[in-house]
């Protein structure tokens, strides 16, 4: 069995990721560009947003557990699907591949993004980052921009989630250089808060512009006994993060 050079994992078992079918899609919807989140691409316009199954990330606090972890039975569509209602959209800037972690789906992304840029429309990721240099340079010249997961900033938290954080570092670095990046941080209570500071020190270091989403856990999936992060507490961490970086945003605080 061949060795899969996608991601860190380097697995030889091709359903480690729970990807399943290439084309198999769990969800659809016309969404507000903030809602990926991104503030600072082409504010105010709607994208067309597409998810699949499986992910190689294990976190217990995970918001789309139903799609992400394990394979489904979605609808099949080909690339020349999703472009061609993507263009049938009224305003629409282009395709998001968000809901689960599409880059697990790195092929059909990648024949995806082709298309979606010939026809004169945007990509965009929604992603843990959690994928090998080499097929991350190969797909980031189809790339507009790129919402990037920053779940923490140390290897034993990354280890909680069944990964390592540099892969994910190394991610950001790279996409900074070559499309519009924004991250987020979901705020775990008593896990992940005092990562917040130096997370946006090392961002500042970057580019001091990179925006940062600094988001409310909301109890769910392993986590559902746990309580939801205080939203004068999101407030709190925003203002330390302010210190270092321009664009600092609460999320789901409503």
């Amino acid at each position: 069995m061949a060795e899969c050079k996608i991601c860190p994992h380097n697995c030889f078992e091709e359903s480690r990721c729970g990807k399943g079918e290439f084309g198999q899609i769990s969800s659809m919807a016309i969404d507000p560009i903030e809602k990926k989140p991104l503030r600072r691409f082409h504010s105010g316009r709607p994208i067309f947003s597409i998810g699949g199954f499986g992910c190689n990330l294990r976190c217990p606090f995970c918001q789309n557990h139903e799609i992400a972890m394990g394979k489904g039975v979605g609808k099949t569509l080909t690339p020349e699907d999703i472009v061609a209602l993507a263009k049938d959209i009224p305003n629409n800037i282009g395709v998001a591949y968000t809901y689960n972690e599409p880059l697990i789906h790195y092929n059909f992304v990648s024949k995806c993004a082709k298309l979606v840029r010939d026809s004169g429309l945007c990509n965009v990721l929604i992603t843990n980052g959690y994928i090998n240099q080499k097929p991350l340079q190969a797909l980031l010249p189809l790339i507009d921009a790129m919402n990037i997961d920053l779940k923490g900033f140390t290897e034993e938290y990354y280890a909680k989630l069944g990964g390592t954080l540099q892969p994910v570092l190394d991610t950001i670095s790279l996409a900074s250089k070559h499309c519009h990046v924004e991250i987020t941080t979901l705020v775990i209570p008593d896990e992940n808060e005092s990562h917040i500071e130096p997370i946006a020190k090392w961002l500042a270091d970057l580019n001091p512009e990179i925006p940062l989403h600094i988001s409310r856990f909301y109890p769910c999936y392993r986590y559902s006994d746990k309580s939801p992060t205080e939203v004068g507490r999101i407030y709190e961490l925003c203002s330390i993060a302010e210190k270092y970086l321009k664009f600092v945003y609460p999320g789901n605080v409503h």
